[in-house]
């Protein structure tokens, strides 16, 4: 798909749901929450957000050099990925977050 056309990301979601899909997904998450709203909006189905490896590794570096507070910069992230409307978050920061989270 086209990374610049939404409307084909949401048409696409769309084939998928008449063909019976149960659930469905977005990812990468963070460049795409727009699509996340979208999908979410126009098709009331499940919604899975995929925060790709790529986007855990720039967290991951940018805390080690210093550039961040790494556990603040991976709560937010995911708060945002769910303020998109995703009701399932795939991520690598899982564990850690759940601990952070208790």
């Amino acid at each position: 798909m086209d990374p610049g056309n939404g409307d084909e990301a949401v048409r696409e979601t769309l084939l998928d749901v008449d063909e019976g899909a149960d659930i469905v997904m977005v990812k990468p998450a963070l460049p795409y929450l727009d699509l996340i709203r979208r999908v979410k909006t126009e098709t009331t189905m499940p919604l899975a957000a995929y925060n790709v490896s790529g986007e855990y590794a720039m967290i991951k570096a940018a805390g080690a050099a210093g550039y961040l507070d790494e556990r603040a910069a991976v709560l937010e992230t995911l708060t945002c990925i769910r303020r998109a409307g995703a009701d399932i978050v795939i991520t690598y920061h899982a564990k850690e977050a759940a601990r952070w989270l208790q």
